[in-house]
């Protein structure tokens, strides 16, 4: 091996890897466009109706009070708690905090933004549509129904971690506590059927396009540096 070989071997070791595109980018993007489409058409379909409840809306609600139990009330009321907006903030920062200390800044920033951009969009919303919860609700009564923040906020945790950890148990258990938010949020009667399937649209837009904001940065962060270091 001559001279020039041995420097050009040296020059490729020495350059820092640089960050290949996920391949996973392409599909959370179309995700996340067709969630946010499906969120508009909803929107438009209960905005059509002046606000007031679905059919479908007001046969869940009924089905949910023919299966109400002392029992089913306080199991319901554990996701109804652990997500609300105390518990979302603990977790938000408590998950942020462990990216940071691995030393793993983009996905805190990931963790972080997601959740912050969630309820800046969903909860100024809800309170612009003003749209009134069930009359029978165990829980909230301001008439801020539309689209569920609980299940918006868990959606955008799932999603985000899913999509950064990339294990398999975390997609299964995230899917469970998200249904079983949507399930808790009807249960009480605190959200029509229709909120809940919002929020969680609302929370996987949110999830998935800011996922993939983030990994261009990411990445032309690590094209920037492997140049510099040329």
């Amino acid at each position: 091996m001559d001279a020039t070989t041995g420097d050009a071997t040296a020059d490729t070791a020495a350059a820092p890897p640089t960050a290949d595109p996920d391949a996973r980018r392409a599909h959370a993007l179309v995700v996340g466009v067709a969630a946010t489409v499906a969120f508009v058409a909803l929107r438009l379909v209960v905005a059509l109706t002046g606000s007031a409840p679905l059919p479908v809306d007001v046969w869940w609600d009924d089905a949910m009070s023919a299966l109400a139990s002392p029992v089913g009330v306080i199991v319901a009321w554990v996701p109804a708690i652990v997500g609300g907006t105390i518990g979302m903030i603990l977790i938000g920062v408590a998950t942020t905090i462990v990216f940071l200390v691995l030393r793993r800044p983009w996905d805190a920033l990931n963790v972080g933004g997601s959740i912050a951009l969630v309820v800046a969009i969903g909860a100024p919303m809800a309170a612009v549509i003003a749209r009134a919860r069930p009359t029978d609700s165990l829980a909230e009564t301001v008439a801020t129904s539309f689209p569920s923040g609980h299940t918006a906020v868990a959606t955008t945790i799932v999603v985000t971690l899913g999509l950064i950890l990339r294990r398999r148990w975390v997609w299964a258990v995230g899917v469970a506590w998200v249904v079983l938010m949507m399930w808790s949020r009807t249960y009480l009667h605190a959200h029509w059927l229709s909120d809940v399937t919002a929020g969680a649209l609302e929370g996987l837009a949110v999830a998935t396009i800011a996922w993939s904001a983030i990994e261009v940065a990411r990445e032309r962060r690590a094209q920037r540096a492997a140049a510099a270091a040329l």
